[in-house]
């Protein structure tokens, strides 16, 4: 099953802030939807088969008088959840995950959906699932972040393993009836969390009856079982007869509940930058699923190259802008603009690119609903083996009125122009066998450019230049 990604290329207008401007181009961006075909979790027939095994383990475990849950207490005593995913210890990721999905309370289908809030961010089937759970999915790369163990699914509340199942394929892109790899964990109150879709092998290494804390590792995010790409599934019961499901979200339309099973419930709406990245050429980040993505990522370029630069942002809200800045090694800034997104979507990303005119430690900024994150990358002058032929190669007089002349003991055989946003304006082809020696520049406005030369075993050289 291919995940649905909607596509806006757009082109930015030029706005003004302090000396710096917008850059004159995006490459793209957009809205990535998770499990656009709206795939059931698990179907009937597997949910029995859980519930079963379920049971005969709390048998056995009171057999054996190792079940750690006695009896029933107040409902209004239940345990109080942290979040159930994080990122592992070396993810550099601001955050790693989204909602596609909460709990359906509208009984009624197909497509009559009601969740917690009164909104329609939930889903069901056409032969009558209601969706019963939490899906949240890996974001941004979602198979690199899986094959990473980048997304640690966590004991949102202390208790007791009643079940466990893994080696079930973890790379599944549709519905194909397989079980999924999970553990189920009690909890002191009786009600039971169910954690499913887990990387194959990733398992917590205890067995069914141990105790696990709050915060303790399970597994990791996977795509295993019904499922049309990595994420995790979390359902929960009041108790080990599975009749009851429990919503652990709070709100005006959840009819399970009355109170919130989060220890800090998060807002319906949580807008978050996930990340913000530098590559060397644009992301291959939505392959044929279950391809893993190619991320190119680079945080250490050469003067002479174009550097894209990319956010990619969770529970983007219509018409709230982003504030884009890119700032040289002395604190100044190369562009500083806004943007204002249109869709309300659970993830989305967007892509620029230009060249930069200085050496050091450059930072990318964004500033989105009041939050801002950074990411730095180097910049260095250090050619290569090859292009270390042209480094004695001269452009002058510079700055120039209306000719620049090239000294060059290397046949030059092209010259671009490029503006400071990253756009070429005037292009060069030798042809003499001596190669370019001068350039008329008249035409051009004066400014800030810079010359790209290039050999003829295709050495690199680029040079600021300045028209006064």
């Amino acid at each position: 099953m291919r995940t649905k990604i909607t596509f806006v290329v757009f082109l930015l207008f030029f706005l003004t802030f302090s000396t710096a401007q917008a850059p004159s181009t995006a490459i793209g961006g957009g809205e990535f939807v998770f499990n656009p075909t709206k795939n059931s979790c698990l179907t009937t027939a597997q949910r029995t088969i859980i519930k079963q095994d379920l049971k005969t383990n709390v048998s056995a475990l009171k057999l054996q008088n190792k079940l750690a849950f006695r009896s029933s207490t107040n409902s209004e005593n239940h345990p109080l959840f942290i979040w159930p995913v994080q990122k592992a210890n070396n993810v550099i990721f601001n955050d790693v995950w989204a909602i596609s999905g909460y709990v359906d309370h509208n009984s009624s289908y197909p497509n009559q959906l009601t969740d917690y809030n009164c909104g329609t961010k939930t889903y069901d089937t056409a032969d009558g699932y209601n969706h019963q759970g939490v899906d949240i999915y890996n974001w941004p790369f979602s198979w690199k972040l899986m094959d990473d163990d980048a997304v640690e699914i966590i004991a949102a509340a202390p208790g007791q393993i009643l079940a466990k199942h893994d080696g079930e394929f973890d790379r599944s892109c549709s519905f194909n009836n397989n079980i999924w790899n999970a553990i189920y964990v009690q909890h002191d109150d009786g009600s039971v969390a169910w954690y499913g879709h887990m990387k194959n092998g990733s398992l917590s290494p205890k067995n069914v009856g141990d105790s696990v804390a709050q915060g303790e590792y399970l597994g990791i995010v996977g795509s295993s079982g019904n499922s049309t790409g990595p994420h995790l599934h979390f359902e929960v019961y009041t108790d080990a007869s599975f009749t009851q499901l429990v919503d652990p979200f709070a709100g005006d339309c959840n009819n399970m509940n009355s109170t919130s099973w989060w220890a800090d419930q998060r807002p319906y709406i949580d807008s978050n930058i996930n990340a913000l990245m530098t590559h060397s050429q644009v992301p291959d980040a939505f392959p044929e699923c279950p391809t893993t993505e190619t991320t190119y990522e680079r945080n250490d370029f050469d003067i002479s190259e174009d550097i894209y630069m990319s956010l990619y942002l969770r529970d983007q809200v219509n018409n709230i802008p982003l504030l884009l800045k890119v700032i040289r090694p002395d604190g100044s800034y190369l562009y500083e603009w806004s943007y204002t997104p249109t869709g309300n979507y659970s993830s989305a990303y967007y892509y620029w690119y230009f060249p930069v005119d200085a050496v050091g430690t450059w930072t990318w900024q964004v500033t989105y609903q009041g939050q801002t994150e950074s990411h730095t990358f180097n910049v260095t002058d250090q050619l290569g083996i090859d292009d270390l032929i042209l480094e004695n190669t001269s452009i002058y007089p510079n700055p120039f009125n209306t000719t620049i002349k090239i000294e060059s003991k290397t046949k030059i055989t092209s010259a671009s122009i490029v503006n400071v946003l990253g756009k070429s304006i005037l292009e060069f082809k030798a042809n003499s066998a001596e190669g370019i020696s001068h350039l008329n520049l008249a035409e051009l406005s004066n400014g800030m450019y810079f010359v790209i030369l290039k050999g003829d075993d295709n050495q690199k050289k680029t040079v600021k230049i300045i028209k006064k």
